[in-house]
């Protein structure tokens, strides 16, 4: 059987603001049904990457396909497909929420009534309030509820849950992914909290430097990534190195190496050439973050 065609894929994409390289040639598939963390610091170019992947900022080079279409020139029945919560949300301020959504959904030739009526009472949204009053966190429920309410086949969440404490952003999150997945929908959201990510996510891309550093499935990267406790019965040199290693550190002895393979046969060999001893610690996601940033340094 055929693979289907991914959701959303990114070839070569190149984004500048002026002086300042933002993306540079970045390269990632999305594939359908799939729910992907899209993870970096503050300031990597999350924001600028998923406005290029929905056409609202055009790149300088490569190609972005969405649904199958260039995301530059996307026919008004793809655009029906899409939902899209910003990290700045932009509403109707003068409006109620009741108005607005009335207004949005006159766009829309498929609105699920039935379901903006059970989040507006289970997120504790009041119809009747007018948006400009309302905190930036009821607004970003607001707005989550626009995208949700045409069932949209992709759906790309930027930070969506940013302005909730953060038990209600766990609590949120988990809320917004399982009612978007019943659907079988692609998912796209990102965030620099691991946590959230490792609770939802099926597949994670890791932004780092302008390229993508890591796309695939979230538990094969835990698999693979691993660190080493190392200690030998004599000093180590400080050029010590490992294959596969994204980030050493020696003190004397002992060593903490992070390896993106701990095979056996990489543990045979540390043991052989060093005479040392090595211990295996399984990494959470935050911490596989953190040694993938450091492995850009190396």
């Amino acid at each position: 059987m055929a693979t289907p065609d991914p959701a959303l894929r990114l070839a070569g994409v190149t984004k500048n603001y002026g002086t300042k390289a933002v993306l540079t040639g970045v390269g990632l598939s999305v594939p359908r049904g799939s729910v992907v963390g899209l993870l970096g610091k503050n300031g990597a170019g999350k924001t600028t990457l998923l406005k290029c992947a929905l056409g609202l900022v055009r790149p300088d080079a490569g190609t972005v396909l969405l649904l199958g279409e260039p995301a530059a020139s996307l026919s008004a029945d793809a655009k029906g497909r899409i939902g899209y919560v910003p990290q700045e949300i932009s509403l109707y301020r003068w409006m109620r929420v009741r108005q607005m959504l009335d207004y949005t959904a006159a766009f829309y030739p498929r609105w699920n009534d039935a379901l903006v009526e059970q989040l507006l009472r289970e997120w504790e949204v009041d119809p009747t309030d007018r948006i400009g009053k309302m905190s930036v966190g009821t607004r970003q429920k607001l707005a989550i509820i626009v995208a949700l309410a045409h069932e949209p086949d992709f759906l790309i969440l930027d930070e969506p849950a940013a302005s909730l404490d953060p038990a209600a952003r766990r609590e949120f999150l988990k809320a917004v992914l399982a009612i978007a997945a019943e659907g079988h929908r692609t998912i796209v959201f990102s965030t620099h909290i691991t946590s959230d990510l490792e609770r939802v996510a099926d597949r994670v891309a890791i932004l780092r430097s302008g390229v993508i550093a890591y796309d695939g499935e979230l538990d094969a990267l835990k698999d693979s990534v691993k660190r080493l406790h190392v200690t030998a019965a004599n000093p180590l040199p400080q050029g010590f190195d490992v294959r596969g290693a994204v980030w050493v550190r020696v003190e004397g002895n002992e060593a903490l190496v992070s390896v993106r393979e701990a095979s056996p046969q990489l543990l045979d060999e540390i043991r052989t050439l060093h005479g040392a001893s090595v211990e295996v610690e399984d990494l959470n996601l935050e911490d596989i973050f953190v040694e993938v940033q450091h492995a850009g340094h190396r």
